[in-house]
């Protein structure tokens, strides 16, 4: 009869329904499927945003050559440059992170370790975030460490410090379009309803015409302590990078980020 047949698949529908979990667990996404050990470590502990750090006192000494790996900057003070008076001269004032602020790190960088010299090639090793200063204005940046190459001490031990700077890209790539769909890529760098001005205002040509403008920033990293054994180091870093020139439209402020690091020798 062709009935039971249908009932059988019915019947089968049922149990798939009654024997599947009602959500996905936690074990099985730290399964071994995912191939990560890290990641099992960390998911759903609130710690994705968070590097690693060593015992406060951890003495030791890594010869700097060879590569590390494994390089993560969590940004944890904010400033801005700013003069807050009329005639004062600008200076670091705080500010907060307010875009997105549990997940403004840097992570798995890597590189060369060789002449004194901690030199960045890749990794996850950019991060967008915004401020907000003291007077509510919101300042977009790039946290970035790409081409990282800092110069210090021929050993990473307690005191040891790495000066350098980085390459810091453009907040928004020349395919972004402003609110009169300009762009730098697209072909389309140019308000159609402002041509009989002809551009000659330089305020009007800086708003007009796009600009990809990358910058660059300094920073410092202060090793605190090293596990010789495990070749690993933590610290301290200190950054001043540019904040976004919304694609040359406006002039760039300094920001100042403070916070901590860890890495260690591959």
């Amino acid at each position: 009869m062709p009935f039971r047949p249908l009932l059988a698949l019915v019947l089968a529908f049922c149990l798939t329904f009654v024997t599947a979990p009602s959500r996905v667990s936690a074990a099985f996404v730290k399964g071994p499927e995912r191939g990560n050990a890290n990641f099992a470590g960390v998911v759903n502990t609130g710690q994705a945003g968070t590097c690693k750090t060593l015992p406060a006192g951890s003495q030791g000494s890594i010869n700097v050559d060879g590569k590390f790996k494994g390089l993560c900057l969590q940004p944890t003070d904010f400033a801005v440059k700013l003069s807050t008076k009329r005639g004062q001269k600008a200076d670091f004032v705080p500010a907060k992170i307010i875009s997105p602020r549990f997940n403004s790190n840097i992570d798995e960088v890597s590189g060369d370790l060789s002449g004194g010299k901690i030199t960045a090639k890749g990794g996850l090793d950019f991060a967008l975030m915004t401020v907000l200063g003291p007077n509510s204005e919101e300042f977009p940046l790039v946290f970035s460490v790409k081409d990282m190459v800092a110069s210090g001490d021929k050993s990473i031990s307690p005191g040891a410090e790495f000066k350098g700077t980085t390459f810091t890209p453009s907040y928004r790539t020349g395919d972004f379009l402003d609110p009169k769909s300009r762009a730098k890529d697209t072909g389309v760098d140019y308000a159609q309803g402002l041509v009989a001005l002809g551009g000659d205002d330089e305020e009007l040509a800086k708003e007009n015409i796009k600009q990809d403008l990358s910058g660059n920033g300094e920073i410092t990293l202060t090793v605190n302590s090293v596990d010789a054994a495990s070749n690993e180091f933590s610290g301290t870093f200190i950054a001043i990078q540019p904040s976004d020139n919304d694609l040359g439209s406006k002039e760039p402020v300094d920001v100042k980020l403070s916070g901590n690091f860890y890495g260690r020798k591959a």
